[in-house]
C-alpha cells in the first residue's frame, strides 16, 4: 500500500478533540486544531482538512483506542473513506520520552509522529458488524452482571456471618441475586438469538463447542477475536499471546532469572472462561486428566499444568476453525507411510 502523504493525529476527550497534520519528512504543519466532538464538529473537521488539501486518499488517521468516547469519529472516518488506525494508549506512551509539557496538543502531535514512525506497522480499523457489536456488548453486559451477583453473595454471606443480624438488609441481598440471576439467563438466551441471526458465525460456534470444556461463551469471546482481529490472530500461537496465557521467559545473564510465566494482558474475561474450561476437562475428560496427574507427579505447580492444558484448548480451537470439522474424541493421527 503507498505511504501517505498525510498523518493526522487525533487526541480524544469526552467533548472536544485536537487534531494535528504531520508530513514526510516528518514534520507538523500549520497549526493543531480542535473540533466538538459531536457530528457538527465531525463536518467542520472534514471541511478543515478539506481547505488544507487533505484528502482521505493521500491519509491516514491515528488516534487512541478511547473506548466510546472516540467510536462515532472513526465510523465517521471511515464512512468518508479514510484509513483509521486505533493504537492502545500505552503503546503510543511507550514511543516517546516523557518530557515537556502535556496536553491535548501535544498529545494530538504526538500520535501523528507516531503514525508517521510506525506506519508499517499500523492496523486500519474497520467497524464490526451489527450482529457482532450486538453480540460484544451482550457478553460484556453479561461479566457486569455476573460481577455484581459475586459482590451481593459476598455482601451477603458477611451479613450472615454476623452476630447481630439484619434482616432487611439480607432479604434486599437475596432479592438483588435473584433478580441478576433471571436477567444473566435472559442476556444469555440473546447472545444465543444473535448467533443464530448469522449462519456462519453459528456455524463456528457451533464447531468450537464439539471440543471438551468449551462452552457457548467461551467459544462466542474466542470466535469475536479471530473476526476481530485476523491479522493479529493468525494461528495458536499468537491467540494464546493475545489472551495472556503465552509463557514467556524472564532471565538475563546468570544474575536474573525467574521461572516462565505468563503476562496477563489481553482480555481478563476470555482467560477466566479458559482457566474454568480446564478445570472442567481437567476433571471430566480422562485424556487431560491423565495428563494432569502425569505432570503433578512430575512435580509440576497445578497452576502450570492448567495454564499449559489452556493453551492445548486454544491450539485445539485453531484447528477446529481452520479444518471445518469437529472435534473428534479419542482421534489418533497416523503417519501416512503406515498406510501405504
Amino acid at each position: 500500500m503507498k505511504r501517505p502523504k498525510f498523518f493526522v493525529g487525533i487526541d480524544i476527550s469526552l467533548d472536544t478533540y485536537a487534531l494535528s497534520v504531520g508530513v514526510e519528512p516528518w514534520k507538523v504543519v500549520g497549526k493543531t486544531a480542535e473540533f466538538d466532538n459531536n457530528p457538527d464538529g465531525y463536518a467542520a473537521m472534514l471541511d478543515w482538512l478539506d481547505k488544507r488539501g487533505v484528502k482521505a486518499a493521500q491519509a491516514v488517521v491515528c488516534m487512541e483506542a478511547t473506548g466510546v468516547y472516540g467510536e462515532e469519529l472513526a465510523y465517521y472516518l471511515v464512512a468518508k473513506q479514510f484509513r483509521v488506525a486505533i493504537e492502545p494508549p500505552l503503546k503510543v506512551k511507550r514511543a516517546f520520552f516523557p518530557y515537556g509539557h502535556k496536553n491535548d496538543r501535544v498529545d494530538s502531535q504526538q500520535i501523528a509522529e507516531y503514525s508517521y514512525r510506525f506506519y508499517d506497522q499500523l492496523r486500519f480499523w474497520q467497524p464490526k458488524e451489527d450482529i457482532l457489536e450486538q453480540i460484544q456488548v451482550m457478553l460484556s453486559t453479561r461479566e457486569q452482571w455476573v460481577r455484581q451477583k459475586t459482590a451481593h453473595q459476598n455482601a451477603l454471606t458477611a451479613l450472615k456471618r454476623k452476630v447481630v443480624a439484619t434482616p432487611l438488609a439480607e432479604a434486599l441481598h437475596e432479592q438483588i441475586i435473584q433478580r441478576i440471576k433471571k436477567d444473566i439467563l435472559l442476556i444469555e438466551d440473546e447472545i444465543r438469538r444473535l448467533i443464530e441471526q448469522d449462519p456462519g458465525f453459528g456455524q463456528m460456534i457451533s464447531l468450537l463447542m464439539t471440543i471438551p470444556g468449551v462452552g457457548l461463551l467461551l467459544a462466542a469471546n474466542v470466535m469475536l477475536i479471530m473476526v476481530s482481529s485476523p491479522d493479529t490472530v493468525t494461528n495458536h500461537k499468537q491467540l494464546a499471546a493475545y489472551i495472556g496465557i503465552c509463557p514467556y521467559e524472564h532471565r538475563s545473564g546468570t544474575s536474573i532469572y525467574k521461572p516462565d510465566s505468563s503476562r496477563f494482558f489481553g482480555p481478563e474475561r476470555v482467560r477466566k472462561l479458559l482457566y474454568l474450561a480446564s478445570m472442567s476437562v481437567r476433571e471430566h475428560n480422562p485424556t487431560f486428566k491423565k495428563y494432569f496427574l502425569r505432570k503433578i507427579a512430575e512435580g509440576k505447580p497445578s497452576r502450570l499444568v492448567l495454564n499449559n492444558i489452556a493453551n492445548k484448548l486454544v491450539r485445539i480451537m485453531c484447528a477446529v476453525i481452520r479444518t471445518q470439522t469437529p472435534f473428534i474424541q479419542n482421534y489418533r493421527s497416523v503417519h501416512p507411510a503406515l498406510l501405504r
